[in-house]
């Protein structure tokens, strides 16, 4: 993309048809905010049913959260060579099929390969919905376009946990899987009609009718059309893995993995734990599902609010700060789940600053990377988050076999979200400290 158009999107102001993609965008990840964490709602129902130990649920509660992985690693780098949008339309239908089979399974290890199916599609999707949102907005408000996509997954996992209660009461555990399938069923043909493609890769991969595509979407944003495609310079026609661990990358690469890797691994203990881990510790079965909702009802709080912050403030610091408050508010969460009301405040705040924290690191990770790398980067620092959400929830379940108590291992995770927030001190900006830098070139950190 030409470095005027370019700027003429970072500084002008944002488009009706702008604010429509990442609304949509916010939808898909919606749907996966439901998909990922119907196990965390249903685990008790599916647990009783199949007479599970904890370790083998957490093994289901893994499951999903393995596909993501393989979804981000494997699948979403296609999308910087064929488009984000076949690969977001490719994941929608994969998860749609992995969340409706479900809803059949006859036993655990059936359960257990359908989640791995639909996490595929998952890990696609939200590596590639988040780098849309981000390409489609202007500068000032780009980090909060990235943010509100996280939003959109703790509303998702909200609408999960409030219908859980519900369907399962009503209908049973399988029921909760059927209705997502059928909801990801229906978005399919608005990710087909109105999804647009990423700006970036047309003007940079140039693929069939690309001057014709750019300009149909510029006339949509009101911008000028262009006369012919900027040429690309032979740097960036590579991409690839190698590209992410290159002298320029390799500081920021190996900084975000360390980060993801250790939020997300905190975040889905949270997250898939705290039902279960509430009825053990002495609550009803629906007041269980009650205290993992107000997580994630907090969460539309507080990746609304670090969008707020990131377009005022450098986000870099805005995220340190929601990565210690996470930390402190988890432990005291841990000594709080005697008193109902106490804890159920506390689950609200903390799902405020837990889901900020997966929110941040999204909107971060694009500033990092160039277009020729950006789904690449983005897809490679999720799969690497991907492998600590799939050791926590397990490594959870063994260690509660073996006599870990449920404080215990809230304060563990407390250490763990502090330690990611001094990880980030080692990321710094060249420029001082901008609010939210434009994902246009990989100098935007230092390395």
């Amino acid at each position: 993309m030409s470095a005027a158009w370019r700027q003429a999107l970072d500084e002008g102001p944002m488009s009706r048809f702008q604010w429509r993609a990442i609304a949509l965008c916010v939808l898909l990840n919606t749907l996966d905010g439901f998909d990922v964490l119907v196990m965390s709602f249903t685990g008790r129902a599916v647990s009783g049913q199949w007479s599970l130990d904890s370790g083998t649920l957490g093994l289901l509660l893994s499951s999903g959260l393995a596909g993501m992985a393989l979804g981000a690693l494997l699948i979403a780098p296609r999308a910087d060579r064929i488009g984000r949008r076949p690969v977001i339309l490719a994941g929608l239908i994969t998860a749609a099929v992995g969340m409706t089979a479900s809803s059949a399974s006859q036993n655990w290890e059936q359960l257990a390969l359908l989640r791995l199916l639909t996490g595929v599609g998952i890990g696609a999707v939200l590596a590639c919905s988040n780098v849309i949102a981000g390409e489609f907005a202007s500068r000032r408000w780009r980090g909060l376009a990235v943010s509100l996509n996280s939003t959109g997954y703790a509303i998702g996992a909200t609408v999960g946990g409030l219908s859980s209660v519900a369907l399962i009461d009503h209908h049973g555990w399988r029921s909760v899987f059927l209705a997502g399938g059928l909801g990801t069923v229906l978005v399919i043909p608005l990710a087909y009609f109105f999804l647009p493609e990423s700006l970036e890769f047309l003007c940079t991969r140039k693929p069939a009718r690309a001057l014709e595509r750019v300009n149909a979407l510029a006339r949509r944003m009101g911008h000028a059309e262009l006369t012919e495609l900027p040429e690309v310079r032979d740097r960036e026609q590579a991409a690839g893995f190698r590209a992410l661990l290159s002298r320029g990358l390799l500081r920021s690469t190996l900084v975000l993995w360390g980060a993801f890797f250790l939020v997300m691994a905190a975040f889905y203990f949270v997250t898939s734990w705290t039902p279960t881990l509430l009825v053990e510790a002495g609550m009803s079965s629906s007041q269980g599902l009650t205290g993992g909702t107000l997580l994630n009802v907090g969460g539309i709080f507080g990746t609304a609010l670090l969008g707020t912050l990131a377009a005022r403030f450098a986000l870099t610091g805005v995220l340190r700060g929601y990565l210690f408050a996470a930390g402190a508010l988890v432990v005291a969460f841990a000594a709080s789940t005697d008193t109902l009301v106490l804890a159920f405040c506390l689950g609200a705040v903390i799902g405020v600053a837990v889901n900020g924290c997966v929110a941040g690191l999204y909107a971060l990770t694009p500033a990092v990377y160039s277009t020729e790398l950006r789904a690449t980067g983005v897809g490679a620092a999720i799969g690497v988050g991907r492998v600590g959400a799939i050791l926590a929830p397990s490594a959870a379940g063994w260690l509660l076999d073996a006599g870990a108590t449920p404080r215990a291992l809230y304060v563990s995770t407390g250490v763990v979200f502090a330690a990611a927030g001094l990880l980030l001190f080692v990321m710094r900006s060249r420029t001082g400290t901008p609010r939210f830098a434009a994902p246009a070139q990989p100098s935007a950190v230092q390395h």
